[in-house]
Parts: C-alpha cells; sequence; structure tokens
C-alpha cells in the first residue's frame, strides 16, 4: 500500500506567542475546518492547551451524509515549536500530522507534514487518486485562507 504526504508552508503576521496559543488550543480546530466537513469535537472538557497524551475524538464528514467517528493522539509537543498528532481510530490506515512553528522577524512560518495511507490496498490507492488527494488539499487551502483572515501575511 502506498504512503502519502502533504507538506504546506505557510508565513503569518503574528508572534510565535499567539500562533502558538492558537493551534496549541484543540477548540480552535473547528475554526479553520471546511463546514462541509461537519467537523463535531466528541470529547467533552478539552484542555485549553494539548499535551502528549492527549486524546481528542471527533466526527467527521468526508463524504456528504457519511459521518465518522476519528480519534487522534497528541504524541509529542515542544512547546512554541511543534506538535503531532496521531489518529488512532477513524478514516485512514495511517495519519501522522507534524505541526511546526518557526519564527521569521515579526512573522511565523508555519508547517505542516502529514504522512497518510488509506486502507483497501489497490482500491484505496485508486480512491486516493481521483478524491481523497484533492479533498486533503481542499482542506489545508481552507486553512490557509482562515489563518490568513484571522493573523494576516507579513
Amino acid at each position: 500500500m502506498a504512503i502519502y504526504q502533504i507538506h504546506k508552508e505557510l508565513d503569518l503576521a503574528v508572534t510565535i506567542e499567539e500562533a502558538w496559543g492558537f493551534i496549541s488550543s484543540p477548540s480552535n480546530l473547528v475554526k479553520i475546518t471546511p463546514e462541509q466537513m461537519a467537523f463535531e469535537i466528541v470529547t467533552a472538557g478539552l484542555p485549553e492547551k494539548i499535551y502528549p497524551g492527549l486524546m481528542i475524538e471527533y466526527r467527521v464528514s468526508p463524504l456528504k451524509g457519511i459521518r465518522m467517528p476519528w480519534l487522534t493522539e497528541i504524541t509529542h509537543v515542544n512547546e512554541q515549536e511543534y506538535f503531532v498528532d496521531e489518529q488512532r481510530k477513524g478514516p485512514y490506515a495511517l495519519w501522522h500530522h507534524e505541526h511546526r512553528l518557526i519564527p521569521a522577524g515579526n512573522a511565523v512560518h508555519m508547517e505542516d507534514l502529514v504522512t497518510y495511507q488509506l486502507p483497501a490496498g489497490p482500491l484505496g490507492t485508486l480512491v486516493h487518486g481521483i478524491f481523497v488527494k484533492k479533498r486533503l488539499e481542499a482542506i489545508f487551502d481552507y486553512r490557509e485562507e482562515a489563518l490568513v483572515k484571522m493573523f494576516g501575511r507579513p
């Protein structure tokens, strides 16, 4: 089965403290996820900030009318530098998402690296080419637009 990656970079006119404060708060994920994903946080009582070992359950709709659970674990956190979330239950055979922040003068350079794999062998490869890759690219494009609206570009 094929393993895929998405790598996105974005510069924002924000301090490292503000950027970290936003991306390290689990409740903010809703603000940067497209409405058509019908993204809902299921876990009650989430902390304001992530920490290693934090498990977060969501419900997502990858296709209209299809709802599914998604459970992620925050596996690594280095304050104001990076964190990693990994899927424990959900639509992917593998999901490893690295979020990095790099100070850039009066701005912040953000990087996302997602390594993922689909289930179902050759069928998963086919579906990736037809649908999944485009859908993930659209989600990250939406996130970029949302973040630029909130913080601006340097």
